[in-house]
């Protein structure tokens, strides 16, 4: 199954006054790359959020965006701290002492002392917590997922129909290549006539020349290489696992081919076809660059 490296995805899951909401997207990236954007309070969680993130996803950069509402009103608690209390109530009975003072501290002078009551945030029950953040997670990557597979169904009907274009190319530049041949035995002919007039032409020495002018600009096994990439590109667009580096090797094999094809090109319309097969490559292996 192709997917594209491209996607979006959002999840928002509500469970009392808590709510919490997960975005993500992803551009292409040749490995995968994560960064997670969330509260203080979850980043208990970040491994256990990577590690989710693994089983959907393979490649691309992807940017997490993590928020989380507690609108209880039991979110927040007075806490009693009586050991601090205890210790102004010594050194103020000290004091007292040391300057024969009455010691006439009451409980609402006392509780108004810095940290002898204070409140604090209660804290949330990690297991509850975490399930409502992996459920958030989850359904914001099956709808990432599904976005990525949507726009790689149409990478692989454009690469499927720009494969169908190089094979325009590759059979022509093999029907071609046999007539360049036969095209230069002619002018040879033609050529050693003008030059010798009379004089009997040696069969042998034509062949010969021809033998080693064909030997040069033999594409054959090129040729055969190249519909062996194609073919095996377009098998490898079936398959169901991530195929995006796969693809980019067999298009890196399939230029080195034209290359060679161009190179031993002595015909013009044969060039023009090999340049058309390196540019139609090229444009697949920039679709490729989009595919996970």
């Amino acid at each position: 199954m192709v997917k594209s490296m491209t996607g979006f995805g959002r999840c928002e899951i509500s469970e009392g006054d808590r709510k919490m909401t997960v975005e993500m997207k992803s551009v292409n990236h040749r490995y995968l790359d994560v960064a997670i954007k969330m509260p203080k309070k979850l980043n208990y969680f970040e491994s256990a959020i990577r590690s989710l993130l693994k089983t959907y996803i393979q490649r691309g950069k992807v940017d997490i965006f993590i928020t989380y509402e507690d609108l209880s009103e039991s979110n927040m608690a007075l806490h009693y701290n009586k050991e601090i209390a205890a210790e102004y109530l010594k050194y103020l009975k000290q004091m007292a002492e040391d300057f024969g003072l009455d010691q006439d501290v009451k409980v609402g002078a006392l509780s108004r002392y810095p940290e002898v009551l204070v409140m604090e945030e209660v804290q949330d029950d990690e297991e509850e917590l975490w399930k409502l953040l992996e459920q958030a997670l989850k359904g914001a990557c099956e709808q990432f997922v599904a976005t990525r597979v949507t726009e790689g169904e149409n990478l692989k009907r454009d690469l499927t129909a720009k494969l169908d274009e190089l094979l325009v190319h590759v059979d022509y530049v093999e029907e071609r290549s046999p007539q360049i041949v036969a095209e230069y035995r002619a002018k040879l002919e033609d050529k050693v006539k003008e030059l010798l007039s009379d004089t009997q032409i040696e069969e042998s020495r034509i062949a010969s020349e021809v033998t080693i002018f064909a030997d040069k600009i033999c594409v054959d096994e090129e040729i055969v290489r190249l519909r062996s990439h194609i073919e095996h590109t377009r098998a490898t667009l079936e398959e169901k696992e991530s195929v995006g580096r796969k693809l980019d090797f067999i298009a890196q094999e399939m230029n080195r081919e034209a290359n060679t094809i161009l190179s031993k090109a002595n015909d013009l319309e044969i060039s023009n076809h090999a340049i058309e097969l390196k540019t139609g490559i090229e444009k697949v292996r920039e679709q490729i660059q989009n595919i996970e």
